[in-house]
């Protein structure tokens, strides 16, 4: 990681220097956002404006740090090749939100996106509620090249440093210490459409496994204990999304895991395991024993349906360590299908537990 990093800045005019190599403040660990709003709300350098060998050392960082299976690299380029849809789907007018093209029509086209691309979604803000508009244009705009990287402190093995890399409906953040991945929280994930087939047959669906591992969680659950999870309040985003840092509720809401059989159980630690992919391997492994180390004080709820097909279907696991949210909510461009929001924090790893909140 730390010649990947290097490398990469190594190669960055000075002007590209000032927006990717920043200081490792809580300033500017905590300015991300999945909204489509570019430079005014995360910091580093846009993909859009580094050449082939600069974008070519950014992809190797970036494979280095979260690998190339489908809970890393893989969907990371299925989310920026979503947002080349979504931009596709606007200049075309079929497509809603602001900053779209006038047009009679709004959905999908009959035909997929250019070959190898992929839809994405709506904004989201923080708070649990829509904005009255959301959209492309009107914020800053969809296309895979509108993703920043950046590097927060000086990489070194010995040191703290963080690698901030995101854009609409992503959000990726880690930190390292003496060597160390200390932390791999937030992460933000989207998408819109759901599912799609594109131009050359191909079907995309880049969150079917975190929705398949949400579904089976609740699916498992007898009447009574969906009785016990539900919430009574609905929500149409997640709580703790951007600038929400350190606002867990204070009272874990649900059925508490340790009621569950040995089968529920697995499937709970199963679909924290799609989120906690996204680091690598031995990273991911220590994560999942400390979390299922506190399994039993780990409570599951949701609110809405458990089909995940509908506005304000919603679903939490919340330990004493994990957090992870997933949400579905009505299309933005797409507007006549719902798209998914989710998020994985730790209570006291977020930024490495660098920060108090």
């Amino acid at each position: 990681m730390v010649e990947a990093a290097n490398a990469f800045s190594n190669s960055l005019t000075d002007e590209q220097k000032s927006l990717a190599l920043l200081d490792l403040t809580q300033q500017d660990a905590v300015a991300w956002s999945n909204l489509p709003c570019g430079q005014s709300c995360r910091g580093g350098v846009p993909l859009e404006d580094l050449d082939d060998d600069q974008a070519a050392l950014a992809e190797t960082l970036l494979k280095t740090a979260i690998g190339t299976d489908k809970a890393g690299y893989t969907r990371v380029e299925a989310l920026r090749t979503a947002d080349d849809y979504l931009a596709e789907l606007q200049s075309s007018g079929q497509g809603g939100g602001p900053g779209s093209a006038p047009s009679g029509a709004s959905g999908a086209p009959s035909g997929g996106p250019p070959s190898g691309q992929m839809p994405s979604g709506g904004p989201m803000p923080s708070g649990g509620q829509m904005p009255s508009g959301g959209g492309g244009g009107g914020l800053g705009g969809y296309g895979a090249g509108l993703y920043d990287l950046a590097l927060l402190g000086d990489p070194s093995a010995n040191g703290t440093w963080m690698l901030h890399f995101g854009g609409h409906h992503l959000a990726i953040n880690f930190t390292y210490k003496n060597g160390q991945v200390s932390g791999a929280s937030p992460y933000f994930v989207g998408v819109e459409p759901t599912s799609f087939t594109g131009d050359d047959g191909t079907q995309y669906a880049p969150m079917e496994d975190m929705a398949d591992a949400v579904k089976a969680v609740t699916a498992g659950l007898s009447t009574e204990q969906l009785g016990q999870a539900k919430l009574k309040d609905s929500f149409t985003d997640v709580l703790l999304g951007p600038g929400e840092d350190g606002q867990f509720p204070e009272t874990k809401q649900g059925v508490q895991v340790s009621t569950l059989n040995d089968a529920q159980k697995q499937a709970v630690l199963a679909a924290m395991r799609t989120w906690v992919g996204v680091a690598d391997d031995s990273t991911a492994q220590s994560m999942m024993s400390t979390y299922e180390s506190e399994l039993d004080s780990t409570y599951i709820s949701y609110s809405g349906g458990t089909d995940l097909t509908e506005q304000g279907d919603y679903f939490r696991i919340d330990g004493p360590s994990v957090w992870i949210e997933f949400v579905c909510q009505n299309g933005v461009v797409v507007q006549n299908q719902v798209h998914y929001h989710t998020i994985w924090r730790d209570h006291t790893r977020d930024y490495g537990g660098e920060f108090s909140f």
